[in-house]
């Protein structure tokens, strides 16, 4: 099915959405992206799942061909707000989440908010990680100046090495370029204020999961188990706050798993958001 943009501006804030099957449906299955992907990450999921209903997949504030506005509030409640501001401009009154990497944070800090809008989560290298410690190059952003020079390094030939060098196998070169030309210095900067502003992962963790775990929302876990990022240890213990129906940790997959091997992360995502999609609360769903 034919993948659409639109544009969609929250606040002044413009994003640019890419959208799948039914537009007018008021349940959707939403792709949120992490750091430093865009919604073209998602494009193969999400054709896929417009073959099963509605499915959007925005650029968050920062991010891909979105907006980098020095104002914006770039912590995860800000994008929190960003994300429902989306969804509402969508009509989009239930959401089937799938989050990879900060859009984990961002996507379950708005599930929290709005917990009779959420129907079922898909987490794929990410969740909540009490006791997480945020990884080498987290560290560095978070530190001024330093912070600054790291970014300043980072060049084309220095993402690909790093990239394919924390990664079980080669990352093509399309994806990793096509990265890369979305990171120029407004979205280095937005990266380092999100980070700047997410120092405590943990406590964060702690508070989401005291909110999200009496709601036992349907979960899909999928890990890589060579991510050098966010280590795959905290897979299994997603079932403290969601109702997991299956933990899958994937051998010779890093963070970017529906990367490494799209074929089998599709095999194991599609079924459950086609079990989610029809059904809420043992009913037939209205799409």
């Amino acid at each position: 099915m034919p993948i659409a943009q639109r544009q969609i501006t929250v606040d002044s804030v413009r994003s640019l959405v890419r959208c799948a099957g039914p537009d007018d449906a008021s349940q959707a299955v939403v792709f949120v992206h992490g750091n430093p992907g865009s919604s073209e990450d998602w494009e193969d999921l999400l054709a896929r799942a417009s073959e099963l209903g509605r499915a959007v997949a925005p650029d968050m504030p920062g991010y891909g061909k979105a907006d980098r506005p020095k104002g914006f509030d770039y912590t995860v409640a800000g994008y929190s707000r960003h994300l429902q501001g989306l969804l509402e401009q969508l009509g989009i009154r239930r959401a089937h989440l799938v989050l990879h990497d900060f859009g984990g944070p961002w996507g379950l800090h708005w599930a929290a908010e709005h917990p009779s809008q959420v129907a079922s989560v898909t987490l794929i290298n990410t969740g909540l990680m009490r006791g997480y410690r945020w990884h080498r190059f987290a560290r560095l952003w978070q530190l001024p100046v330093i912070g600054e020079l790291v970014q300043l390094s980072a060049t084309r030939v220095a993402f690909r090495m790093t990239l394919n060098a924390e990664n079980p196998k080669p990352m093509p070169r399309a994806f990793v370029d096509r990265m890369y030309d979305d990171y120029d210095w407004g979205m280095k900067l937005a990266v380092l204020k999100l980070y700047r502003a997410t120092r405590d992962a943990d406590g964060m963790s702690r508070a989401l999961a005291a909110k999200l775990a009496p709601l036992q929302l349907p979960a899909l876990v999928v890990w890589g188990k060579g991510d050098h990022y966010v280590p795959y240890r905290f897979a299994d213990s997603q079932r403290d706050a969601f109702a997991v129906e299956a933990v899958h940790v994937l051998e010779g997959c890093g963070h970017w798993p529906f990367i490494d091997e799209p074929e089998l992360v599709a095999q194991l995502v599609m079924p459950f958001l086609k079990r989610q999609l029809h059904t809420i609360d043992g009913r037939a769903a209205d799409h």
